[in-house]
């Protein structure tokens, strides 16, 4: 694990175009589906344009809509989806040359704007990887990363996402980043080094409500810090 932390040059120029060609896959997706599509035809848009562009195959199918959005962690089904729905996914996919393209993305279905709930979920779920991302630097430690990481509220706490970064590679990798509330679960410690790749990890739902945001974004530490990976827009 350690090992395969470290990128190489090599490695970093396939990562950052495996992650590329399914940023584009994405931005077909953001094109196509609508309102009165299944999730599963949407999902199917997605590994149709990534496996076009050199891909492989998914490890998971965490596409959902509308109240599927929350609890996360569901697995695509055939609900139509309607407009003015969330839709939430994470990619889980085995991209070009084997890499794991790991990213996620939420947006409203449909033409409507977002409801006043909606862009609230959303805001929180971008300070929280703005925030997390921004600490990101080496010599950073793990302890340090889940001491100083943006704090949930309470509101959205005890769904909050497994882990706050991990990294990436052909699969996910070492290090995996927890929340300091579950530190009793085994937190181990080491640094942050130039030239590593992590996902960083948002989801923000509440118990008991209707939809839930999950954003994710692929970062090159450097000497000088956060290197976004691929150019995968966020809304607006």
């Amino acid at each position: 694990e350690r090992a395969r932390a470290i990128k190489s040059t090599d490695e970093i120029a396939a990562i950052s175009l495996s992650f590329q060609a399914c940023a584009d896959a994405i931005a077909t997706l953001r094109q196509e589906a609508g309102p009165g599509m299944t999730e599963s035809e949407a999902l199917g848009i997605l590994l149709k344009e990534a496996i076009t562009r050199g891909g492989e195959y998914p490890e998971t199918r965490l596409m959902t809509s509308g109240p599927r959005t929350n609890p996360w962690f569901q697995e695509t089904a055939d609900r139509v989806m309607e407009q003015g729905d969330l839709l939430s996914f994470d990619t889980d996919l085995i991209g070009r040359w084997g890499v794991y393209t790991d990213i996620s993305r939420s947006w409203v279905v449909g033409d409507k704007r977002p409801n006043a709930e909606q862009q609230r979920l959303y805001n929180l779920a971008r300070s929280q990887l703005d925030h997390n991302i921004g600490l990101l630097r080496p010599g950073l430690s793990f302890r340090e990363m889940s001491e100083k990481s943006w704090p949930v509220p309470e509101e959205f706490l005890p769904n909050r996402y497994a882990d706050i970064a991990h990294g990436v590679g052909l699969g996910v990798e070492y290090p995996l980043i927890w929340y300091k509330e579950d530190e009793a679960y085994g937190m181990y410690d080491g640094v942050f080094e130039e030239n590593m790749v992590v996902c960083v990890e948002s989801y923000i739902g509440a118990v008991g409500g209707r939809e839930g945001v999950k954003l994710e974004q692929p970062v090159l530490i450097t000497a000088t810090g956060p290197k976004l990976i691929c150019d995968c827009p966020f809304e607006d």
